[in-house]
């Protein structure tokens, strides 16, 4: 059995995958974990637990609840928030642990749960393998006064849009603003937060039904906005995931501004107003090429972690950097979040826009996108992706034919069934030829 949690917490198909006892025996297994190294030595401890809209997070988030009040650790439930929003509040609410419950960008029928720690990080891996191992295994629980106690939160989303606000170097009056919330945890936070900061703000995919989130709509289907921005005539627009810690942007024309150049942006927009420590940021693998060089002549240095927030995360701890992010959209600001925040993105990325004076197409220009294509190959034994010597040679190949030009990187994802071919080259169609070729490689091989 391969581990339980991924790269981003424990995620799969709700209600085969991730069932209600499992998620009870995971809050009760991280509750005595956490309790025997002593974080709730000398008080009672307490939990927050907040999900995003999806059906399947209703029954989730009560097997969770009731496995932390069986474990004797008081519950504060928040209900609907995004995951930025719950790792905040575990911290300003002196919680000792935070739960989210979500499955991110993926589509409604999956669920995830991800663990906070009191300063808001998500739990490090040997706590989280320290939790698996000690699933099912016997315990006495609390009884009498020793259960814990329920209560529902109040004024949550007030706090955290308040602390949003605070962040802002700038006001966002005279920007026409359209927000996709991909009907996800964002749905009242975003647009209200757009709205305080001054921006004249048009909603959509605001309407969770419990089944609708991510469905056509949010950073990972920019269509809608891309109508919906040209359509009102907005200054940009801004794309949230379920879970609303990713953040992707649409210029006034439509086009796409992707996680690498929300990146490019702000380090130069924080490095000049003095706030981008030793002028460096924290990327993964999977930044375009075009980012890497252009920091480069910015004279930003650049750090490279692998794929995932939490070893971007990770890498900016351990060497004392407060900005860094991921291709995807998912923006790290130590200086204001824990993790990574969409809604905080998209806010001062706008307010990027609004102190310079500069449309967003004008900024995006900080940098120059290689053509680059990624292919999600589904149905292969993803564990086998770095020892199959038939793809070793494939991908040799691949880097010979394309030179200092471009660049192979094959990734078996974290939090998916699946491995991820990703090329870049000095022209779309190379890249295209040459990712095919290896996905083809990748099925034949790995199957």
């Amino acid at each position: 059995m391969g581990r339980l949690f991924g790269t981003d917490g424990v995620r799969g198909l709700a209600n085969r995958d991730l069932t209600a006892p499992l998620a009870m025996d995971l809050s009760v297994a991280a509750a005595r974990v956490l309790g025997e190294q002593g974080a709730f030595r000398g008080h009672r401890p307490l939990a927050v637990v907040g999900r995003d809209p999806r059906a399947s997070g209703e029954f989730l988030e009560a097997a969770v609840v009731a496995g932390l009040a069986s474990a004797g650790v008081d519950v504060l439930r928040l209900g609907v928030l995004p995951t930025p929003a719950v790792a905040y509040l575990t911290h300003t609410l002196a919680a000792d642990l935070g739960v989210m419950l979500s499955a991110s960008h993926n589509p409604a029928p999956d669920n995830g749960i991800k663990f906070f720690d009191r300063s808001g990080y998500k739990l490090a891996d040997e706590i989280e393998d320290r939790i698996e191992t000690g699933l099912g295994s016997a315990w006495e629980p609390p009884t009498g006064a020793g259960v814990g106690r329920v209560r529902e939160a109040h004024g949550a989303v007030e706090q955290y849009v308040a602390h949003l606000l605070t962040t802002l170097p700038a006001s966002l009056d005279g920007l026409r603003v359209v927000v996709d919330c991909a009907n996800g945890a964002s749905s009242e936070v975003a647009p209200e937060a757009l709205r305080r900061a001054g921006a004249e703000v048009v909603t959509i995919g605001a309407a969770p039904d419990g089944f609708n989130i991510n469905s056509g709509c949010g950073s990972t289907h920019l269509d809608a906005l891309r109508a919906a921005v040209r359509e009102h005539g907005a200054d940009a627009g801004i794309a949230n995931d379920g879970d609303a810690d990713r953040c992707l942007a649409v210029t006034a024309s439509g086009d796409v501004v992707d996680g690498d150049q929300i990146m490019a942006i702000l380090a130069l927009e924080l490095r000049e107003t003095g706030r981008l420590t030793a002028d460096t940021v924290v990327a993964t693998v999977m930044s375009n090429l075009g980012f890497k060089l252009a920091m480069r002549e910015a004279g930003v240095t650049v750090v490279e972690t692998a794929v995932g927030d939490r070893y971007v995360l990770e890498a900016m701890k351990e060497g004392g950097f407060g900005f860094g992010g991921e291709q995807s959209g998912h923006v790290i600001m130590l200086d204001h979040a824990s993790t990574g925040d969409g809604v905080l993105t998209g806010l001062h990325l706008l307010a990027a826009m609004a102190r310079r004076g500069s449309p967003l197409d004008e900024l995006a220009k900080v940098m120059t996108r290689l053509p680059q294509v990624l292919i999600n190959v589904k149905g292969v034994d993803k564990a086998r992706a770095k020892t199959s010597p038939e793809l070793a040679a494939a991908v040799a190949a691949a880097e010979e034919e394309l030179g200092a030009t471009g660049r192979v990187l094959i990734r078996p994802s974290g939090t998916e069934p699946m491995v991820r071919v990703m090329v870049e080259a000095a022209s779309e169609d190379q890249a295209r030829q040459v990712a095919e070729r290896l996905a083809e490689t990748v099925r034949t091989a790995l199957s």
